[in-house]
């Protein structure tokens, strides 16, 4: 109570000037102001006197982190003078956007105003340098404000080196992404925007989702996923693209799948998806990202989609060959060499093969047995034509079925798994009896697009 007097009488005595600091400028774009004003704020002492201050956990389990609340006051004090900033939102049209508004005696403006601005930039660039933790954004329905994204930390631990990849196309793909960094004289010089893009090709299960975020770990780019089912129409998906930083990896998945099955409220064409990638709009905001489209099969994409431009590198996941099942061993089971390896090759030579995820499930289900992994894998392999697919349901069912009977004392018939009846063995069995074979490899892994 005596600190709102000594605020009244204050503002009494003083004539103030304020300043707002909106979260999006007039095109609705970032206001990159906003994000230093935030950082800088929330690294004050001083948001311990705010009336009103929310609580997180941080990346400790024992770190507790202050953030201002909304229409929430903090003061600040530079070079003798005082000011506050007022932690507001507006809401017009029913869209609701946040802002900051600064507070400054007008005797102090002309002294400080320009340092003190100078001042927040220079502490929230020292903050983001401290925080290099990468975000994963989502796109959100519209109606709900002017923001449409909400973003994750994004700790995903695919990397180059823990993917099942051919490592000639791992050092190719490699190699593109570090020319692409360096690469902002030469796209300026030839008057090109500063974007790269990817299209990543492959039945489910054969690790696209993980190559992505093994490029977002290696660019150390932000990830912004869009939902494409939660876009309006072709204006709506343009304006993602504006509220979009740069260094970051744009992904849309399973685009052939959307066409195809596009609902009554999903309204975006192929005419917007074009120019989402190849447009005015995007040579002008999207500098400095990277975009990334995944489909299980190109027939069904339109080819001007596809064409040099739009899309540059074309890479295609096949299902597993022995490499590949090597990869996998090593991290699965921290096997590198195993009598049975000779054997497993073989019959990849033959042209049995599985996805990465079929072999990932049966090496986590007997993880604790890299012998008995193997061999599961092998009979697997082995079981071909129409028998295949069954066959292998039932594989994966017992195999991890048994795995996790020896993890509880090796008797499936005892009172907590029922003889193979209770509840958990069921669910154990649904969710192995759901891997399906996927089709074989048809093209070249690696395609770039050329002009």
């Amino acid at each position: 109570m005596v600190k709102k007097w000594r605020r009244t009488i204050s503002d009494f005595c003083h004539v103030y000037q304020f300043y707002k600091v909106p979260e999006f400028n007039e095109n609705l774009q970032e206001n990159h102001l906003y994000s230093k004003v935030y950082s800088y704020l929330n690294s004050l002492s001083s948001i311990e006197n705010s009336d009103f201050t929310n609580l997180f956990t941080g990346k400790k389990s024992n770190e507790i982190i202050l953030r201002l609340d909304r229409n929430q006051i903090i003061s600040d004090e530079f070079l003798g003078a005082r000011v506050c900033w007022i932690n507001g939102e507006d809401d017009k049209d029913g869209s609701r956007s946040r802002n900051f508004v600064l507070k400054i005696r007008k005797a102090d403006k002309r002294r400080i105003l320009s340092l003190y601005l100078q001042h927040i930039h220079t502490v929230s660039e020292e903050i983001e340098q401290r925080n290099t933790e990468l975000k994963l954004f989502m796109n959100i329905g519209i109606g709900i404000g002017s923001a449409r994204w909400r973003s994750v930390s994004f700790n995903h631990p695919s990397t180059f080196e823990n993917i099942a990849m051919e490592v000639d196309l791992k050092e190719k793909v490699k190699s593109d992404l570090e020319s692409f960094l360096k690469g902002k004289q030469y796209y300026n010089r030839l008057g090109r925007v500063w974007k790269r893009s990817y299209l990543l090709y492959g039945t489910s299960g054969t690790g696209k989702s993980s190559f992505v975020a093994a490029m977002a770990n290696f660019l150390d780019y932000d990830v912004y996923d869009i939902d494409l089912s939660k876009v309006v129409d072709d204006s709506d998906l343009k304006m993602l693209l504006l509220q979009t930083r740069r260094k970051s990896l744009i992904l849309i998945e399973d685009l052939d799948r959307f066409l195809a099955t596009k609902t009554a409220t999903a309204t975006v064409t192929v005419s917007g998806i074009m120019n989402f990638t190849d447009s005015i709009l995007s040579s002008c905001v999207a500098d400095e990202r990277v975009m990334v489209f995944t489909v299980t099969g190109k027939e069904l994409i339109d080819p001007a989609i596809l064409r040099p431009g739009r899309v540059d590198v074309h890479i295609h996941f096949p299902l597993c060959d022995f490499t590949a099942f090597k990869t996998l061993a090593s991290n699965y089971l921290g096997v590198k060499e195993h009598k049975l390896f000779s054997q497993v090759e073989g019959i990849f030579q033959n042209g049995a093969s599985l996805s990465a995820a079929e072999i990932g499930e049966l090496m986590i289900a007997n993880r604790n047995s890299p012998t008995r992994a193997l061999k599961y894998v092998i009979n697997a392999l082995q079981i071909d034509g129409d028998r295949r697919g069954n066959g292998r349901r039932l594989l994966l069912e017992n195999g991890s079925r048994r795995s996790m009977s020896e993890e509880v004392g090796g008797d499936m018939s005892g009172p907590l798994c029922g003889g193979g009846g209770s509840p958990v063995v069921k669910e154990v069995r649904k969710l192995y009896g759901l891997l399906r074979i996927k089709s074989s490899r048809k093209s070249e892994s690696y395609d770039v697009a050329r002009d």
